[in-house]
């Protein structure tokens, strides 16, 4: 079991990002490199981008990119809870999963400081456009909205275009996150400010810490912009937007300041769901 989770306190935290090649195994092990790095500068919860060890195969619809998908619990899984234990950090790490139903799923796992898997959230909207055809590959997700309540924080996930869609932030805001991660694969420069606006909402509204974890490089004809970036309970900058250089970005996050904004701003409290029934 895990500890519960502290309400207050620092807290560093580490968003991998990173460029991928074709070589999934190359990816992975490279990503694991990068978050004993974090863990080394302090890091206690690292994330990883969507998708992290794959080069983005939904750019283009092919059968034989499903074979790439991994089973959960499995091989990766044991790898990544070898790393949570033996560095005592919480792992968010998304990956592209074949699931017991033969679905395809968008699946981030969250591994506790102590190895053990906590659960999974499979990414719940799935677009259907150019360079991100992923309804071919992607079932909607059927796990809700989870809180993961690790050793150091509640945490919840919302994978890229899932941030777009407010209501899951705040049911997870309301189920007790504390901290959001937000991993993408974005490679349109122009849409940096509108990813920033979004995410400083969820922010805003909740009251609660936001990190959006993007990928870089050139595959084909896209290049993922990275800009990572972590903003506080009022929408401000802990970690500014990274740019697009592979390493570590790393946060500072002070949990006793969610209580302190909620006190001042009560958006939670003053919500009134019995006037909420046409949105559903």
């Amino acid at each position: 079991m895990s500890e519960q989770a502290p309400a207050q306190g620092t807290l560093t935290v580490a968003g991998i990002q990173m460029a991928c090649e074709p070589d999934r195994d190359a990816n992975f092990s490279k990503a694991l490199d990068l978050a004993r790095i974090a863990v080394d500068r302090g890091a206690k919860i690292v994330c990883f981008a969507e998708c992290f060890a794959w080069p983005w195969f939904p750019r283009k619809t092919a059968e034989e990119q499903r074979r790439s998908a991994v089973p959960i619990p499995g091989p990766y899984t044991q790898a990544l809870q070898l790393l949570a234990e033996d560095a005592r950090a919480v792992l968010v790490a998304p990956m592209f999963e074949t699931a017991d139903d033969s679905a395809y799923y968008n699946t981030t796992v969250v591994v506790d400081a102590n190895g053990h898997v906590l659960g999974m959230y499979r990414k719940n909207h799935i677009p259907d456009l150019p360079n991100y055809q992923e309804r071919f590959y992607f079932q909607p997700g059927n796990l809700g909205f989870p809180v993961f309540k690790t050793r150091y924080a509640a945490i919840g996930v919302q994978t890229c275009w899932d941030n777009f869609f407010p209501e899951g932030a705040r049911a997870l805001a309301l189920k007790g996150a504390q901290i959001l991660f937000c991993p993408t694969a974005c490679s349109s420069p122009g849409s940096a400010a509108k990813w920033e606006r979004a995410i400083a909402g969820h922010a805003v509204y909740n009251s609660f810490y936001t990190f959006r974890v993007n990928r870089i490089g050139t595959e084909g004809a896209m290049t993922f912009y990275g800009k990572s970036f972590c903003l506080d309970p009022n929408g401000d900058y802990v970690t500014e937007p990274a740019g697009a250089i592979e390493g570590v970005v790393l946060a500072d996050l002070d949990l006793g300041r969610i209580k302190l904004t909620r006190d001042d701003w009560t958006f939670l409290e003053d919500r009134r769901p019995e006037i909420y029934k046409e949105i559903v």
